[in-house]
């Protein structure tokens, strides 16, 4: 049972807290897209194959995707400022392990203790409605949101030049430095939770979230070696299945779900997070495999040879226009709704999947399609955002958003395994993929993002929901910089 919202002056440090939070998402954002786009640096580094060195991505997104709804629940239980330091410090060991590593196997392994640090969204958004007043909770919300999305745009941009510079091992390195002040921070501001929950985590539920999400992505990663029909591969897919049926039939009985399977029935909850999750494909497929196609020598048949920071320069757009459009979509879903925000971002992003398919002979085209993804991703997230914030009630917010991110994330650790997949069933006696390898993985995420467009229909139309909410929390324009100066200014007589 919940206390009351919390006002404007019955709390101290709220300014401070959410400062704090907003460090521990960018670390966070930061870790999901550095290595994205140095796998080709890693694969030689570290000694390895093109589709093994993909696991330093998806071993991040599947840890994350696991470890979101566990560190969530704990925090309700024990404290959620205690588990941010806790999500926070895993961040930084994570990143010390992965910076220290030599080998495939221990970079991996530092992934997946980075991947605890997911747990921060929902701690943050659980944090924010507990601790800000009423009436900011919404803007709070979307700026993390926005936040989270340019952090990751960041990432993609400045691996390059600290590569060059400073070598891979200080893409972490670098994060840790950051976060270790900021988790001290953490445990000095941000208040002990006001309300603590009672249950326990399932732990029936984790395993088998995990069990299912391991022997799908084995399976997809395998399938061009071992063949798609082979026994293995059949085999791991009917075991994902069956351990997928019953984790959710887990889930539904129990009476501490790791992720609630009751919250999931609302109209506005499960087609919103049928759409994070098609949405996921797409993000972080192309945040893995984008730089590669990009840094290929041209005598591959594709490519233009870049750098790796010359590949996150022609990334930059996506990085700057998802943010600017995100945050000056607010007007834009008030006059027509966050349905129909949601469904442009959405048809706007098949645009540049088929660009990718059928015009990425010229760098310039390659920059309009990343530009393109940049106004989609931006427009459909934050109408995502907003209309998750609307549509559940106010105690369900934290519970609903962070959800919703963790989805997103579990549909990214599948896309990128498939994409993978997909590029490597072209690689023959240690060759490079084939042009025809990059055109299908494309044309997957073009697929995917027509199934995306027509989940949006699904959506529940937002003049259903409360005008007054939904309004709150939409960003207006500037949230990056005058929404959050707002959050850290003055409250309004």
């Amino acid at each position: 049972m919940r206390g009351p919202i919390l006002t404007s002056d019955s709390r101290a440090h709220y300014r401070a807290t959410f400062i704090v939070l907003s460090i521990s998402c960018v670390g966070y954002a930061l870790l999901q897209s550095l290595a994205s786009p140095v796998l080709p640096t890693l694969e030689i580094g570290l000694h390895t194959s093109q589709n093994a060195v993909t696991w330093v991505l998806t071993a991040y997104l599947l840890s994350a995707s696991v470890w979101t709804p566990i560190v969530g629940r704990l925090g309700d239980m024990w404290g959620k400022e205690r588990l941010l330091v806790v999500a926070m410090s895993a961040l930084v060991v994570g990143c010390a392990v992965s910076a220290l590593a030599t080998s495939l196997p221990l970079m991996i392994g530092g992934r997946v203790i980075q991947g605890v640090g997911g747990g921060v969204l929902p701690l943050a958004f659980g944090i924010i409605r507990d601790e800000f007043p009423a009436e900011k909770v919404g803007s709070a919300v979307g700026v993390i949101t926005a936040i989270i999305a340019a952090g990751s745009g960041v990432g993609l941009v400045i691996a390059g030049p600290i590569v060059n510079s400073l070598g891979f091992h200080w893409l972490f390195w670098l994060p840790a430095i950051m976060l270790v002040p900021a988790t001290i921070a953490a445990k000095v501001f941000v208040p002990a939770s006001p309300v603590r929950g009672t249950g326990r985590v399932n732990i029936v539920a984790a395993v088998a979230l995990s069990a299912w999400l391991v022997a799908v992505l084995v399976a997809v990663s395998e399938a061009p070696s071992w063949g798609w029909g082979s026994g293995r591969v059949v085999g791991l897919f009917v075991l994902g299945a069956v351990i997928a049926a019953t984790w959710v039939a887990v889930e539904l009985r129990a009476t501490s779900p790791l992720i609630d399977m009751r919250m999931m029935r609302m109209p506005v909850v499960w087609t919103l997070n049928l759409v994070a999750f098609l949405f996921g494909f797409g993000m972080y497929a192309v945040m893995a495999f984008l730089p590669e196609f990009l840094q290929t020598s041209p005598s591959a048949g594709y490519g233009f040879g870049l750098s790796v920071t010359g590949s996150g320069l022609i990334l930059l757009p996506q990085c700057v226009v998802m943010f600017a459009v995100g945050v000056w979509s607010g007007p834009l879903a008030l006059k027509y709704g966050g349905r129909f925000v949601l469904l442009l971002g959405s048809t706007i992003s098949i645009a540049p999947f088929l660009l990718l398919v059928f015009a990425n002979n010229h760098q310039w085209e390659i920059v309009i399609a990343t530009g393109l993804l940049g106004a989609g991703f931006g427009l459909a997230f934050t109408a995502m955002s907003a209309l998750i914030v609307a549509g559940v009630p106010a105690e369900q917010t934290g519970v609903a958003s962070g959800m919703n991110a963790n989805i997103r994330t579990i549909g990214g650790s599948i896309g990128a395994a498939v994409m993978s997949s997909i590029i490597a069933a072209t690689v023959h006696d240690g060759s490079l993929p084939t042009a025809a390898g990059y055109d299908h993985g494309f044309a997957f995420l073009t697929a995917m993002g027509v199934l995306a467009a027509a989940a949006v229909l699904l959506v529940p139309r937002s003049r259903h929901l409360d005008r007054e909410e939904f309004e709150h929390a939409l960003p207006h324009p500037g949230v990056g910089l005058v929404a959050a100066g707002t959050l850290l200014g003055d409250d309004p007589e």
